[in-house]
């Protein structure tokens, strides 16, 4: 079975830092788009950072130059880096892979989500 599972969200004063990692496991399609989505109470998800097949990475304007998008693909893993973070970054995170090479910020592209992991900044 596919997973993909969040762990390292929690609860930050303003301006602190936290690093989201995404472990696949059954995942197939690693190597191609991945990215993380966020949903905060009573909105929409939206795209937050992905990366491409080729490494190559996009984030949302609201986040540049405080998040970074990674992965390991020898591990497996995507990792999302958040530094100066501020109270209207919190929300639950969500990893998610498409079979795209490259990144679509169209959730409706995504085949396969974790659960999510909350992100709290206070």
């Amino acid at each position: 079975d596919v997973q993909l599972v969040e762990s390292g969200g929690g609860s930050v004063q303003a301006g602190g830092s936290l690093r989201l990692s995404c472990g696949a496991s059954g995942y197939p399609y690693f190597d191609r788009c991945m990215g993380y989505f966020r949903q905060a109470p009573g909105k929409e998800r939206k795209g937050v950072a992905f990366i491409d097949y080729y490494g190559d990475t996009v984030t949302a304007n609201s986040v540049k130059d405080r998040f970074t998008i990674s992965k390991d693909s020898a591990e497996n893993i995507l990792s999302l880096q958040m530094n100066s973070l501020k109270p209207e970054d919190t929300a639950i995170y969500y990893c998610a892979g498409a079979r795209l090479p490259h990144c679509s910020q169209s959730q409706d592209d995504y085949n396969y989500w974790g659960r999510g992991t909350q992100v709290t900044v206070s």
